[in-house]
């Protein structure tokens, strides 16, 4: 990923924040066959390993982890994202040159990736991910009020993938580029939109 210094994230707990904002990431492995990507709601365990270490499973019939991978797997965190309009530049109105943009977070994990069946394993991953986002429900619903025997089943029918981080490539283009006035003008451009991502943009530009 094309990294600008002033659109760059170094800070590690601001790209773990970005990762875990993000709902859904896509695992992309290259293999002899080419490229296979998968949506996936990834789990990360920020105190395992340097750089955290991510937890997920796929449907078994998912040919991604019977191909073997080349090198490193990659992990896809897209978080909020808006286009901008030169229209709300004061520069506009000074000289003309300007053009559209995007602003969007995104950050990119590198790792190897290991597949796994071990039933106890992907109890624990389905679990952690329930978890997670059952969290913040007032009658939140938990593995455990399932049969058992039915959970079996359907651990039966998935494959587990835990995946250590060796490297992190993060970006928050926020129009930070900008001169303060410009950036007022993309906030309330923004702000008006019928979209909730634009207006989730709008509050994350930095306005000094």
């Amino acid at each position: 990923m094309y990294l600008p210094p002033h659109f760059k994230i170094d800070e590690r707990c601001q790209i773990h924040a970005a990762m875990l904002a993000s709902r859904l990431a896509t695992l992309v492995t290259a293999t002899a066959d080419g490229l296979i990507g998968t949506p996936l709601p990834l789990t990360l365990d920020e105190g395992e390993g340097e750089n955290g270490t991510l937890y997920s499973h796929v449907a078994r019939p998912n040919t991604q982890w019977k191909t073997p991978a080349t090198g490193e797997a990659m992990a896809i965190f897209a978080g909020p994202d808006a286009y901008v309009s030169p229209s709300w530049y004061v520069t506009k109105a000074e000289h003309g040159k300007v053009v559209p943009t995007w602003n969007y977070i995104a950050v990119h994990a590198y790792g190897p990736v290991e597949f796994f069946e071990d039933a106890d394993r992907l109890l624990d991953v389905v679990t952690r991910l329930t978890n997670l986002h059952e969290r913040e429900r007032a009658e939140a619903w938990r593995v455990s009020d399932a049969p058992d025997d039915f959970i079996k089943a359907q651990l039966r029918g998935i494959v587990g993938l835990r995946m250590p981080i060796t490297r992190l490539d993060a970006k928050r283009k926020m129009s930070q580029n900008r001169k303060l006035e410009d950036r007022a003008g993309v906030i309330a451009g923004l702000s008006t939109s019928d979209r909730a991502a634009d207006r989730e943009v709008a509050a994350m530009i930095p306005t000094s």
